[in-house]
């Protein structure tokens, strides 16, 4: 597993753990959290564009693609770094699973290519749409079977909080703690997103193991229902018990409110669905910030 300390692969990690695989974990600890690689992982700390990655895929059966440059403002400063992380490093990682005869990869990718026309001619997105032509490439080129996995709002415990730029669940989140008031932007009410926790995707990722139906397959996954920013600070506020109202500021003129929904009907036909509901999901994001809050790792 590539990107084994960060947010989805920490989580991922656990769960393949518990289920008995043994993990070989990279990641070069630049945005992942050392603390988060869990006992039993074999780990090297290792970049995705080094070919000195290329042994640690002797012997493995499937590998998880998650390392990326993910913080689209960031992506959007340096857009040579992030061609060099995400492209360079996907075909790195292709590369070495196809000399190593790796039976499956499955590639992490984002709902940033279904969010208007803006957000497409960014760099970020233009570097992900490229790493799907990659997994593309290499099965019809080498035969190496892939599943391109797209994300929507992923949430959950450990999503990364401390990004200049944090997801707006944990941004939300953090204000509760820190008894500030949260912010939303004008325009908000048509500014929605599709959230999904993270053990629901894990659940796919796990079954992408050994179902071959999802092979050379893209699948969206979010659970096909969206929430305005206003919506979800009123559900952040219901669980955290939060009497905060927030400050409504303008809105950047090149930030365009857009919606996005996952069309999870492609995974819905392989079985997959999510379980867990908005609350639930929030509820268990919000203890771990509580203890994160607590062990003063929030400041």
């Amino acid at each position: 597993m590539t990107g084994v300390a960060g947010f989805i692969g920490s989580n991922l990690a656990d769960r393949l753990l518990a289920a008995g695989y043994h993990v070989i974990g990279l990641d070069n600890l630049a945005y992942g959290i050392p603390d988060q690689i869990a006992d039993g992982i074999e780990f090297r700390k290792l970049d995705i564009r080094s070919r000195e990655i290329h042994d640690c895929f002797n012997g493995v059966d499937v590998v998880f693609h998650l390392a990326a440059k993910n913080d689209l403002v960031a992506c959007q400063k340096d857009p040579v770094e992030t061609m060099e992380i995400n492209v360079t490093g996907t075909a790195n990682v292709f590369e070495a699973a196809r000399r190593a005869k790796v039976r499956k990869v499955v590639l992490a990718t984002s709902s940033a290519l279904e969010e208007g026309e803006a957000r497409l001619n960014g760099f970020y997105a233009i570097s992900k749409i490229t790493t799907e032509r990659i997994a593309i490439g290499y099965q019809q080129a080498f035969g190496l079977p892939y599943v391109s996995v797209r994300y929507f709002n992923v949430y959950g415990p450990r999503q990364d909080y401390r990004r200049l730029n944090p997801p707006v669940i944990s941004a939300f989140m953090i204000k509760v703690l820190k008894d500030e008031a949260p912010v939303l932007f004008e325009g908000y009410e048509n500014n929605k997103r599709d959230f999904i926790f993270v053990d629901d995707i894990n659940d796919f990722h796990l079954q992408c193991i050994h179902d071959d139906r999802v092979n050379g397959r893209l699948f969206r996954l979010g659970c096909g229902t969206t929430y305005s920013m206003d919506q979800v600070w009123s559900a952040v506020k219901n669980v955290t018990g939060s009497h905060l109202e927030p400050q409504i500021k303008q809105r950047a003129a090149e930030d365009t409110p857009t919606v996005t929904q996952a069309d999870i009907s492609a995974a819905s036909e392989v079985g997959w669905k999510p379980k867990t509901s908005l609350e639930d999901g929030l509820r268990a994001q919000y203890k771990f910030l509580q203890e994160e809050f607590r062990a003063g790792k929030i400041r």
